[in-house]
């Protein structure tokens, strides 16, 4: 579009358009290209998710090498790309941990005891079902045995 004075809006249709959509993982995806493409932006706000989704859409997201400094406790402790906030100080504060507004967020953030304490029980508790689970079906079994048993004996008549 020309940044001719007056000239404001476009009057024709776009002149080439694409007929596939980019794939980022076209080739074979590497190890990082896999790890983000799995990633999941929690603690940012809607905006800023979808401008770190249209990142990693396109390739154009990189993980981030070494922490950088919070904006908030001045902390080396964010270990998220594109984020100026650490965990802590956006779940304490309530901001999107990437723009640093007092926004909604879309995909709260949680933080790593609930998430060991969340897994940790439920973990515990299908091990405990299995194991119960196991003994009647066993017991189930050997009646079934018992009872084949019973039908093939003719031995009185």
């Amino acid at each position: 579009m020309s940044s001719q004075k007056g000239n404001l809006s476009r009057t024709r249709a776009q002149k080439h358009q694409n007929s596939i959509v980019f794939k980022n993982d076209k080739y074979g995806a590497n190890a990082t290209q896999k790890k983000v493409n799995q990633k999941v932006h929690g603690g940012v706000c809607l905006h800023c998710k979808e401008v770190l989704e249209w990142k990693v859409k396109y390739s154009k997201y990189k993980p981030l090498t070494q922490p950088r400094k919070c904006v908030k406790c001045l902390q080396k402790a964010v270990k998220a790309p594109y984020h100026i906030v650490c965990k802590p100080c956006a779940l304490k504060l309530e901001l999107c941990a990437k723009c640093g507004k007092k926004e909604e967020i879309v995909v709260p953030l949680e933080t790593p005891t609930e998430e060991t304490d969340a897994t940790e029980p439920a973990s515990k508790g299908d091990l405990n079902k299995t194991k119960e689970d196991e003994n009647p079906e066993d017991v189930g079994d050997l009646d079934d045995l018992d009872s084949d048993c019973d039908l093939s004996d003719d031995g009185p008549d």
